[in-house]
């Protein structure tokens, strides 16, 4: 359980840019709900969602050894707002994890940056500040396989996750409707799902193959 200490500070974090990406793209779109809400903030308070942010995380940490989701508040988006309903949900929706793939872009670098600062010896072994960059390699490549987790996982279409809009999209009006009225129930059809050997295996595949590229920077700079 230890060794999932220093991604906690990151998941937080990721989990709050993923709705502010949200609410700008809204913003970005014609629709200030977010802003005037005052939910376009890396304050944590006004996201925290008690359930997903707080009590799911911290009942998988314990029974499992490892947080295996989490969610923030969502933002308000109001659709009415929108010059174009279906487009603009849908971009809307791809920017939180495209958000997380951008994000576990810059653990890759402070990754980097740390092991670098680590092998210049200008720290030595078992001091402080050696300790302190071992707790950071530690939260930042954890880091890099969060965010990539975070970005399939919401991409999984079903509702209220960020795939599903984009399913929605493509539905016609009133089958779409219907799809999106699982709400927050398809939360427990995803549990399900991902207890289900040939789904999580599906998904570990896809993030592993999202990882290489990351990966692949690791090595190269390390092996240089």
């Amino acid at each position: 359980m230890a060794e999932q200490i220093p991604i906690i500070p990151i998941l937080l974090f990721s989990i709050i840019i993923h709705e502010i990406a949200h609410g700008w793209m809204a913003l970005r779109l014609g629709d200030p709900t977010a802003k005037l809400m005052g939910r376009l903030t890396l304050n944590p308070i006004p996201h925290i969602d008690p359930i997903g942010s707080v009590l799911v995380p911290l009942l998988s940490f314990l029974a499992a050894g490892h947080v295996f989701i989490a969610w923030a508040k969502p933002v308000p988006v109001n659709p009415a707002n929108f010059s174009n309903h279906r487009r603009d949900d849908v971009l809307v929706s791809i920017v939180g994890p495209l958000s997380n793939i951008v994000l576990a872009l810059g653990c890759t670098v402070l990754f980097i940056a740390c092991g670098a600062l680590r092998l210049s010896a200008l720290a030595p072994e078992g001091t402080v500040v050696d300790n302190a960059l071992v707790f950071l390699c530690r939260m930042f490549y954890g880091g890099i396989l969060l965010n990539i987790m975070l970005a399939v996982f919401n991409l999984i279409p079903v509702p209220p996750l960020d795939g599903s809009h984009v399913v929605a999209s493509l539905l016609p009006a009133g089958i779409a409707r219907r799809y999106t009225s699982i709400g927050f129930f398809g939360i427990f059809i995803l549990l399900f799902l991902m207890r289900m050997p040939a789904v999580s295996t599906a998904f570990g595949t896809v993030v592993e193959l999202l990882f290489v590229p990351f990966r692949t920077m690791i090595n190269i700079f390390f092996s240089s």
